[in-house]
């Protein structure tokens, strides 16, 4: 079983910036791709980030790209979302997921709400 606590959120002016952290209770962090995920109310999830463990290669969304940054530390079984620049249609619920590579398993966290507003 895979537990994620993700931690962070809060709210923030426009073109401020947050970190937002996930952290793993998982034996093998190393097996699992992060991703992080936002979600308006009333609205689909969508991904925002993702990065795999061992090149530590990184995608973004296309709305988000330039403004925040993924990384990972596999040693302390954590990633981060660093974001810059927020705009108000980045207020949303964050989660984090993390996916098996052998299994497809996928397990979340219980999201950490980003407020951005004047």
């Amino acid at each position: 079983q895979v537990q994620l606590v993700e931690s962070g959120g809060g709210l923030v002016q426009p073109v401020g910036s947050l970190r937002l952290s996930c952290t793993a209770s998982v034996s093998t962090f190393t097996n699992y791709v992060i991703r992080w995920y936002r979600q308006v109310s009333g609205a689909a999830r969508e991904v925002v980030a993702s990065i795999e463990p061992f090149t530590t290669a990184t995608n973004y969304a296309v709305y988000v790209k330039c403004r925040f940054t993924i990384s990972r530390n596999n040693a302390e079984k954590a990633v981060y979302l660093q974001m810059n620049s927020l705009k108000p249609e980045d207020a949303a619920v964050y989660y984090c997921s993390a996916r098996n590579r052998y299994t497809r398993a996928e397990y979340w966290g219980q999201g950490t709400q980003v407020t951005v507003s004047s």
